[in-house]
C-alpha cells in the first residue's frame, strides 16, 4: 500500500520528467530523416540518412570533433591537476586564507560570455592587452593569441572558469580528512611528499572521480566562448562540436543537418562517458 501511494506521488514528476526528455528527442531525430531547411519551408521530405551523411562529410566534422576531445582532454587535465595542487597548498591554516579561497573560487560565477570578453579585449589583445604588455616589457614580440593561437586561447579560458569548481570541491573535501592520520605520518617521518601521496591523494579519490564526471558533461558543449573570441576559427581551428551544430543551424539554416550533428554529439557524450566511468568511476564504489 505504502509503495503504491509512493509511487502515484511520483509519477507526475517522472511523467513531466519523460516529457521533458523523450519530446525534444524525437523531434531531433524525426528533423534529422527529412530535408528542413528553413530557406526552402515548403520541401520537408524525408530524406533518411542524407542529413547524417552530409553532416559527416562537412570539411569541418573531424575538426569539430578533434578540438572537441582536445579541449576536453586539456580542460580536464589542468583544472584536476592545479585543483588538486592549489587546494592542498591552501588548506594549512595562514593569514588572509578566507580571502585567498573566495578570490581562487570567484571566477566560477562569472558568466561565460563576460569570461570570454574578459579574455578576449584584456589579456589576449595584441595591441592593448595585459599578455601584449607584458611581452613587450620584456622585450618581445606581442602574440595575437586568438588568431595564432585559437585552441589554445579557448582552453585557458575555459580553465580559468572550471579551476574554481575543482578547487572548491577539493577543498571541501580536505576539510574531512582525518587530520589524526597526518599528525602520525609526520611523527613517523613522513615529509611533506608522502603525506600528500599517500593520505591527500586517496582521500581526493572520489571527489576527482566527481570533478571530471561533472566538468565532461558541461566541456562537451562548451560554445559561449568560442562564440564570442574566435567565432571558431580562424577556418575551423577552434571549431568544436556544438560550434558546428550551430553554424549548420543557424547560419546556413539547415535544421535537418543541425538535428543530425546533435544526434551524433549525444552518441559521442554517451561513448566519452561510458570509457570515463570505467576508468575513474570505481572509485565511487570504493
Amino acid at each position: 500500500m505504502k509503495r503504491s501511494i509512493t509511487r502515484l506521488l511520483m509519477a507526475p514528476s517522472v511523467i513531466l520528467l519523460l516529457i521533458w526528455m523523450i519530446v525534444p528527442l524525437s523531434m531531433t531525430i524525426y528533423f534529422s530523416t527529412i530535408r528542413y531547411n528553413l530557406l526552402y519551408p515548403g520541401q520537408n521530405n524525408f530524406v533518411g540518412w542524407m542529413n547524417f551523411e552530409f553532416f559527416l562529410t562537412d570539411p569541418g566534422f573531424f575538426p569539430a570533433v578533434a578540438n572537441t576531445l582536445i579541449l576536453l582532454a586539456s580542460v580536464l587535465i589542468i583544472t584536476v591537476v592545479l585543483g588538486v595542487l592549489l587546494s592542498a597548498l591552501i588548506d594549512r591554516p595562514f593569514w588572509g586564507q578566507g580571502i585567498v579561497r573566495v578570490l581562487l573560487i570567484s571566477p566560477f560565477f562569472i558568466m561565460p560570455t563576460v569570461n570570454a570578453l574578459i579574455w578576449k579585449n584584456m589579456m589576449m589583445n595584441p595591441v592593448y592587452g595585459i599578455f601584449a604588455w607584458i611581452s613587450e616589457s620584456l622585450g618581445l614580440e606581442p602574440i595575437d593569441w586568438l588568431s595564432s593561437l585559437p585552441l589554445a586561447s579557448i582552453i585557458i579560458m575555459v580553465s580559468w572558469q572550471w579551476l574554481p569548481f575543482a578547487i572548491l570541491v577539493f577543498v571541501t573535501a580536505l576539510q574531512s580528512q582525518d587530520t589524526e592520520q597526518k599528525e602520525a605520518a609526520q611523527m613517523d617521518g613522513a615529509t611533506g611528499w608522502h603525506i600528500f601521496r599517500y593520505l591527500t591523494l586517496p582521500h581526493l579519490a572520489r571527489p576527482i572521480t566527481v570533478v571530471v564526471m561533472i566538468e565532461t558533461i558541461f566541456l562537451l558543449a562548451i560554445f559561449a566562448e568560442i562564440f564570442v573570441s574566435t567565432g571558431g576559427g580562424p577556418g575551423y581551428d577552434s571549431t568544436n562540436l556544438a560550434y558546428l551544430i550551430y553554424n549548420q543551424a543557424l547560419l546556413q539554416y539547415d535544421v535537418g543537418v543541425a538535428s543530425a550533428g546533435g544526434l551524433f554529439a549525444v552518441i559521442l557524450a554517451n561513448i566519452v562517458a561510458f570509457f570515463l566511468i570505467r576508468a575513474v568511476g570505481k572509485n565511487l564504489t570504493v
